[in-house]
């Protein structure tokens, strides 16, 4: 039964998503859909990364000492002043390790 719910999901997600990328068929979304969609992505990474940076004993977590909150910061300005995704990603995970092992 798990076997057939992981097949019948696997399903759904690619046909879902083939629908919308193949360009050969005729499916087109129209301009409101497309700018409503246009949120979906930063809603669905604000949903996983807030809990972790803001709360992650459970509880919130706004000091100084806060290793994923001073992460998340220097993540945040190294992409703004950089635009460098890479860069971005070694130096915020160098920060945190560097906090966490402090």
């Amino acid at each position: 039964m798990i076997l057939l719910s992981i097949f019948a999901m696997t399903l759904l997600v690619f046909v879902s998503r083939y629908l919308f990328l193949e360009p050969r068929l005729p499916l087109k979304l129209n301009p409101q859909a497309q700018r409503l969609l246009s949120y979906s992505s930063p809603a669905v990474l604000t949903a996983i990364w807030a809990p972790i940076v803001f709360m992650p004993d459970k509880q919130l977590w706004l000091t100084p000492d806060n290793p994923y909150l001073i992460g998340a910061i220097v993540a945040a300005f190294t992409a703004w002043k950089t635009k460098n995704v890479l860069l971005t990603t070694f130096i915020s995970m160098a920060i945190f390790l560097v906090l966490k092992l402090l």
